[in-house]
């Protein structure tokens, strides 16, 4: 499994430290940026990151920004994507377990490094559930313009 990263100014500071975790843990990652705590546009990081996974350059990805809110939208409007906005390790579990996010998204400005550390611990070992929740997820990309 290759991560792929991306942040704005606001989540840089914790990317980076996602960027140690993953280290220690001996995990692969690519990081999409940004690369600094500079003024910046989220879309820019967040598309990139999705196409890193619409390419298979990475299979999952880890995106940062002040709220989580501006990334997560940006983000989902990529097909292939399921990110969730997770601020606490037992979502972290339920939306892997439940609706097989691969891209997990954190609000920087929210939590500290703690929770983030077991947020990733949740979601990096939770496995998807399938069954029931298959044909859920199935049904999340739109197929057509009234989703039919």
């Amino acid at each position: 499994m290759k991560i792929g990263l991306a942040s704005d100014h606001a989540g840089f500071p914790l990317k980076e430290y996602v960027k140690k975790y993953l280290t220690e843990k001996g995990m692969d990652f690519i990081d999409y940026g940004t690369d600094s705590e500079a003024s910046c546009d989220y879309p820019d990081y967040a598309h990139a990151l999705a196409h890193g996974m619409e390419t298979g350059e990475c299979t999952n990805g880890i995106a940062i920004c002040g709220s989580g809110e501006g990334i997560s939208m940006t983000l989902n409007k990529h097909p292939q994507v399921r990110a969730a906005l997770v601020w606490m390790p037992e979502i972290a579990h339920l939306a892997r377990q439940h609706n097989d996010a691969n891209v997990l998204v954190m609000p920087g400005r929210f939590i500290d490094t703690d929770t983030a550390r077991h947020i990733m611990d949740e979601f990096l070992a939770t496995p998807f559930e399938g069954g029931r929740h298959v044909r859920r997820v199935e049904k999340i990309p739109m197929t057509t313009a009234n989703g039919k």
